[in-house]
């Protein structure tokens, strides 16, 4: 059987790097991220039955659809909120040639799953009496996930 994990260590991070492929190094990490969203979601499918079908419709694969921006649940510090500034200013003075590119990371696997996307401004989440302030960090991917080696954190 092989070795199973939890989910501790695992890290969302950043770079800027050329539009072509992902820098093996240069990332940042971003702090206080509590929650991912899924990378694996269900397929569409389209309808494909014909005439000559008697009991069950058939179907060929589609799309996969991320939901739009992705949604990062975080504890809402003074660290994230100058951190998530430099990340979209970061963004706002890429080169035409630059991609923003984000990877999430397990402590244990080799790989880690890679993406470009577009960070939103940070706000203000809903606040409750006994709560942690927390925020959601969104981020619009423009290219699909991939699995690849994993990257190096700046220092």
């Amino acid at each position: 059987m092989s070795t199973r994990y939890s989910t501790a260590g695992m890290y969302l991070a950043y770079c800027v790097g050329p539009a072509t492929a992902a820098p093996s190094s240069g990332y940042t990490q971003i702090p206080e991220v509590k929650t991912m969203p899924s990378f694996n979601p269900t397929p569409d499918t389209i309808e494909s039955t014909t005439l000559l079908e008697t009991e069950y419709k058939t179907y060929v694969p589609a799309l996969k659809d991320l939901g739009g921006a992705l949604e990062f649940g975080a504890n809402l510090t003074e660290d994230l909120i100058a951190l998530w500034g430099s990340v979209n200013t970061a963004f706002g003075s890429m080169a035409s040639t630059s991609a923003m590119w984000w990877t999430v990371v397990h402590p244990k696997l080799t790989k880690a799953v890679f993406f470009q996307g577009e960070p939103s401004p940070l706000g203000l989440n809903e606040a409750s009496v006994g709560s942690m302030a927390e925020t959601t960090l969104y981020v619009t991917p423009s290219s699909a996930p991939a699995w690849g080696d994993k990257a190096t954190l700046s220092t």
